[in-house]
């Protein structure tokens, strides 16, 4: 394995997964998609590493205040990418009804309906007090973690769940990972997650496992928004893990 093979796939990864310039594209094969997502976690580090900095460069701050800039850089350096994946879950899986077609079209409407503004506003809620809580018990290093996991959780979802519409780019990814890379990427992952909180990681795997019934009841797999919305629904339920039993 080169290095220089995980060029175009680490940048492929972090133009999809953030806002940071990434430069452009000559050309990308379907073996660059599948190993991105190998890199998803990378790309949670870097995040995570961006997201600290405030605590760092303010560290007498009012928690409150270094709580609410993280959480706004948060949804900035993502361009809101899974926090949309998480409205239209919201609005899909309470408009739905149950069909798997209507839930389907209800996510693909751009437009933000009631359930999809109450899950935001309660998500954004418990994000920022989760971040406040671990500022408070000196455990604000977790944050770092947090994207990290949430990008593992990627991978996850594609190693163990089918994926939904076999017309959409990220099928792509999920037909070209690499077998044992990718295992070996995940194995890493929850290593390094119940090394550095085992309640956060033991929740965030409960909070999947229920995830992914429903994904399966519901749509027959996952889709790009369920992702997003497994993503941004994991990072929170590992702080709150972390944070309520310390």
């Amino acid at each position: 394995m080169k290095l220089q093979d995980y060029k175009t796939p680490f940048l492929l990864a972090l133009s999809l997964l953030t806002r940071i310039p990434a430069g452009s594209f000559t050309e990308i094969t379907d073996k660059d998609s599948g190993k991105s997502a190998l890199l998803y976690p990378l790309v949670g580090l870097i995040i995570g590493a961006i997201i600290y900095l405030p605590v760092l460069l303010f560290p007498n701050a009012p928690s409150l205040v270094l709580a609410a800039i993280i959480v706004t850089i948060w949804a900035i350096i993502t361009g809101g990418l899974h926090l949309d994946g998480l409205t239209d879950s919201a609005d899909g899986w309470l408009g739905g009804l149950g069909d798997q077609e209507r839930t389907l079209k209800i996510m693909k409407d751009p437009v933000v309906g009631a359930a999809g503004a109450i899950a935001l506003v309660c998500f954004l809620l418990l994000k920022f007090v989760s971040v406040t809580a671990l500022i408070e018990s000196d455990l604000a290093w977790l944050i770092m973690v947090a994207p990290l996991l949430g990008r593992t959780m990627i991978l996850l979802t594609f190693k163990t769940t089918p994926y939904a519409n076999k017309q959409g780019m990220a099928n792509t990814v999920v037909e070209n990972l690499p077998e044992n890379t990718s295992w070996a990427v995940l194995i890493a992952g929850a290593v390094i997650g119940f090394f550095v909180s085992f309640w956060g990681v033991l929740l965030v795997l409960i909070g999947f496992y229920f995830l992914r019934r429903l994904m399966l009841k519901r749509l027959g797999g996952c889709t790009g928004d369920t992702v997003g919305a497994t993503v941004e629904i994991s990072e929170m339920l590992f702080m709150l893990g972390a944070v309520l039993v310390v």
